[in-house]
């Protein structure tokens, strides 16, 4: 079952065991409280490689097209334990409620009626991390009459939420792989400093900035990422100063296909 209006689509380093203990207690980027990771649960069973993950436009129209090119090649190494780890619901929630009314089908919707989409959207991906959206949507319209709790959404408008949330945990999880197999070959790289710890919030920020400050370049947001940067960067011990080059990286990672963009000049 495919609809066209609204197609959105897309760590295999080994970790060393105490980063895999912090992975699996998923503490809160915000608070730092653990156990904010309720995706993972169960997700084991669905483990498995996505071969050959066509990843489309991402969320945001055409910054998730240059998504899709950027980072499908590193999608066949997505399997449930590690699309669950790319997902922390508290991140989630507060993007879509910055970002759901740019949506097409948002129109004449609160956040409050499209939540339960979203939240089913990343929760599914985890579950069905061997299967892409089309794939599984018969068994994802057969669950939302349990999983949309007092939504008065029928499954024709929930669905295209819970693919954009489907959708931007495929793009997240291989773009943290990419980062992850890269981020220590950067010239800003500092021994030291880890990837878990300090550069991904750095490059998840930028992912996500590339799509909240679409029609800016970077040098034209960077007043407002810096102010960001400290409600984001959670435990990282990056400083603004730092954490700007891994965040540019991501972003000119997102758009440096679209046209026109003169914002990739190096630092």
């Amino acid at each position: 079952m495919k609809d066209e209006k609204y197609t959105n689509t897309g760590r295999t380093a080994t970790a060393e065991l105490d980063h895999e203990v912090r992975h699996d207690a998923n503490p809160d980027p915000i608070t730092g409280a653990p156990g904010a990771h309720p995706v993972g649960t169960g997700v084991g069973a669905a483990s498995g490689a996505v071969a050959g993950a066509a990843l489309g436009g991402a969320v945001g129209g055409p910054v998730g097209a240059v998504v899709g090119a950027a980072v499908g090649g590193v999608a066949g190494g997505l399997a449930g334990k590690g699309v669950a780890e790319g997902v922390n619901p508290t991140v989630e929630d507060a993007y879509w409620r910055n970002n759901y009314s740019k949506r097409p089908y948002a129109a004449n919707r609160s956040y409050d009626d499209l939540a339960p989409a979203y939240r089913y959207g990343w929760e599914s991906r985890g579950r069905y991390a061997d299967r892409k959206f089309n794939d599984a949507e018969n068994d994802l319209q057969h669950g939302w009459e349990q999983a949309k709790g007092k939504s008065k959404l029928a499954w024709s408008d929930a669905k295209h939420a819970v693919k954009d949330s489907w959708n931007r945990v495929t793009d997240r999880t291989a773009h943290d792989n990419y980062w992850r197999e890269n981020h220590s070959t950067r010239p800003y790289y500092k021994a030291g400093h880890t990837y878990d710890d300090d550069y991904a919030p750095a490059y998840r920020y930028g992912y996500d900035s590339a799509n909240t400050y679409r029609g800016r370049t970077f040098d034209q947001a960077e007043n407002d990422l810096q102010h960001g940067w400290e409600q984001t960067k959670g435990k990282s011990k990056l400083a603004w100063s730092d954490a700007k080059h891994a965040t540019k990286d991501a972003w000119h990672r997102v758009e440096s296909a679209l046209p026109g963009d003169a914002d990739h000049d190096g630092y």
